[in-house]
Parts: C-alpha cells; sequence; structure tokens
C-alpha cells in the first residue's frame, strides 16, 4: 500500500489556513471514487506519453485504463506537446536539461515528513519548470500561489539547486478539459522566504495538531467538513439575517450574504450527504426517514434489444454527430481547425453573479445600457 503524507501538497492549501485539521482528516477512512479513478488513469496516460516522446521503451497502458476514453486521448496528447514544448524552450537555456516524470518531491526540510510527486520537473540554468496535469473538471485550478505547486518546486529545489544555477521557479498548471494553462513565477529567493516564514512555522502546528480552525473554500476536501463545528458556526452566523420578508434586505446585507452563499450551500449539502450515510448505518435522526429515490428505467441486456428490435424490421440506433473535443481527437487538431473552423461557434455562456475577484470580463448590463443610450441621444 502506498504510503500518504500527514502533510501532503495536494492539502496543504486546507492545512495551511486550517493546521488542526491535518491530523482530524488523518484518522478518517480515504473514501475513492470514480473521479480519483480518472484522475489517475489519465496521469497514467500522460507519463506514458511524455516518456515515449523522450524516446523510452514503456509499455502503452491504455487496454488496462478503466476510464480511457477518446477525451483522455486528446487531453493526453495536448499535455505530452506541452510539455515537449517546454523542454525545447529550455533547451535554449542550457545545452543539457533534465526532464523529470512522476518524480518523487521532497520538501521535509519545511514540512515534517512532507513529500509528493511531481507531474513534471524540467531543469535548466537560472530555471526550475515543475508541471501538474489536473484533468479534474469540476474545480477551475490556478497556479497563482498554489501551495501543492510551491511545495512541489521546493521538492525540486532540494534536488537541484546547486547542480544548476536556478534563479527563477516557473509552476503550470495544465488543465485541458477547462482549456486552463495556468502558470505562476517567483524568484528562488521568494519562494524560499515562503518556505522559511509560512510554511515551515504552520506545517509544524499541523503536525503537532495545533493551532486554530479556521473555515473557509479551503474545506471543499476536508473529511470532517460536514461534522466540523467550526465549519458549523461561519455558515450559521446568516442566521442574524431576517429573511420573512426579503424586500427587508438591503443592498449591503445582501452583499454580505452573496459572499458567504456558496460556501452555506456547499456546507448544507455536505451535512446532507453525511446524515444520509449515517442513517444508512443504522442512525436515527428524529423526524427524518430514509426511503428509495426516484429511478429511470433501463435495459437489463442492450444487445439483445437490438436483435429484437432489429429481428421485427426496426432500426434501434440513434445517429449523433461526435462532440468537439472527440472529433478533434478524429480529425487531429491542424486538420480540425482547417475543415472545421468556420462552423464552430461558441454561444455567450449564463449570466453568473461572482466575486470582483473572478478573472472574467463584466458583462454589460440593463443600467449600463441604459446609460450608453442616454449618452447617444440628441437633446438639441
Amino acid at each position: 500500500m502506498a504510503k500518504h503524507a500527514l502533510l501532503s501538497a495536494s492539502a496543504s492549501h486546507r492545512w495551511i489556513n486550517c493546521p488542526p485539521s491535518a491530523k482530524l482528516c488523518a484518522v478518517e477512512e480515504n473514501k475513492s471514487s470514480p473521479y480519483a479513478q480518472q484522475g489517475t488513469d489519465a496521469h497514467e496516460l500522460c507519463q506514458y506519453k511524455v516518456e515515449h516522446a523522450l524516446g523510452k521503451n514503456v509499455s502503452d497502458p491504455t487496454a488496462n485504463l478503466e476510464f480511457f476514453d477518446t477525451e483522455m486521448d486528446y487531453c493526453s496528447d495536448q499535455y505530452c506537446s506541452y510539455v515537449m514544448e517546454q523542454l525545447a524552450a529550455a533547451k535554449e537555456l542550457c545545452n543539457d536539461p533534465e526532464i523529470l516524470i512522476e518524480q518523487r518531491l521532497d520538501f521535509s526540510k519545511w514540512v515534517p515528513e512532507g513529500f509528493g510527486t511531481g507531474d513534471c520537473v524540467i531543469v535548466a540554468d537560472r530555471e526550475i519548470h515543475v508541471i501538474d496535469y489536473k484533468h479534474g473538471l469540476g474545480v477551475l485550478v490556478s497556479a497563482n500561489n498554489n501551495s501543492q505547486m510551491l511545495c512541489y518546486a521546493l521538492g525540486a529545489l532540494e534536488l537541484f539547486d546547486g547542480i544548476y544555477d536556478i534563479q527563477t521557479v516557473k509552476m503550470t498548471i495544465f488543465q485541458p478539459r477547462r482549456d486552463n494553462v495556468s502558470t505562476y513565477e517567483i524568484s528562488k529567493e521568494e519562494l524560499l522566504k515562503w518556505a522559511d516564514e509560512v510554511l515551515a512555522p504552520t506545517a509544524q502546528l499541523a503536525f503537532n495538531g495545533e493551532g486554530e480552525f479556521s473555515a473557509g473554500e479551503h474545506c471543499q476536501f476536508c473529511r470532517v467538513k460536514a461534522t466540523c463545528r467550526k465549519r458549523a458556526e461561519e455558515n450559521l452566523k446568516l442566521a442574524q439575517y431576517d429573511f420573512e420578508m426579503p424586500i427587508n434586505l438591503n443592498d449591503t446585507e445582501i452583499a454580505a450574504i452573496l459572499s458567504q452563499v456558496d460556501e452555506l450551500v456547499s456546507w448544507a449539502n455536505d451535512i446532507k450527504e453525511y446524515a444520509l450515510q449515517q442513517a444508512l448505518s443504522g442512525t436515527e435522526y428524529e423526524g427524518f426517514k430514509v426511503v428509495e429515490g426516484r429511478s429511470i428505467r433501463k435495459y437489463t441486456d442492450e444487445d439483445a434489444v437490438a436483435f429484437i428490435v432489429k429481428d421485427h424490421g426496426f432500426d434501434p440506433y440513434e445517429k449523433k454527430l461526435l462532440g468537439i473535443t472527440a472529433m478533434t481527437s478524429l480529425l487531429g487538431k491542424k486538420k480540425f481547425e482547417e475543415l472545421l473552423s468556420g462552423l464552430i461557434a461558441k454561444p455567450p455562456g449564463k449570466p453568473t453573479l461572482v466575486p470582483i475577484s473572478d478573472k472574467r470580463q463584466a458583462m454589460s448590463t440593463a443600467k449600463e445600457d441604459f446609460k450608453e443610450n442616454e449618452g447617444g441621444q440628441d437633446n438639441g
């Protein structure tokens, strides 16, 4: 069984913000999910394609992957191309850059027993580039001040600083299913300053099970998020608002609620899911019972259904055009652009209210449209 670090790089965003959560999560069962296995499969395919491109004698794992599909094939091709482009760029800095794939990175100098696995590390004179593949679709991941990437960068520095004249550390999140390639650069001095002044003292608190509990967006992947009292207290603060008549809420109050409402909904859903699992295990909650939910009919044997329908003179299949990702994989990116670029449109997305820190450009509102029309009127 693979060893897991108490203070893993992947969970560092949580334990840096909430140090005592590390030990609480460590005693909870790590429940695997289909999404986690899908990510594992994608990483294995990415590793193979990069090592194959580097000329190594490696075995194609495709046949043994549980979640392999055309999208994964296309995404791993994109990742491989990106890595090879970055290796070519490193060769412009020095003649003999090093590239490490699925490399164990030890940052225990700052984090007790701290280690992780870097998907790709490219080292050249003056620069280290750490690349991390993310197959997930749900959460857009940024490299900016990403603590997981900073920890990996420290591990890479431990391996190569002194052998190469490292001045800059570059970190990239490659997330193809979100069309996201996020890169962040930091000087070696800044990285080491953060490690000494922020990471090391906080990691020691977390390792000892000390420090203050803190609730926030870092709770998302916490194993005890459903029963955490601090998180409950933070979300229940919304109870101070009078919800009887929405008209009584002014704009300032609504803005205050908006800043917390996503976390409130997430917390409420976590409580419901936790309570359901407990109830299925025998816990009784006063006023509640477990019932069978609505289900959808499905065929027990699709091949048998198709045979019977065809035998009676009907076509049991529907034809559907390949999606854009699958079509790109079928044709190849260059051919796809050549043949179909004029037939691709991206309609505007559904309006969404987000925090001002969101990087997307603000839409024109009815108020702004009115101002523009008013300004264009001839008042003479």
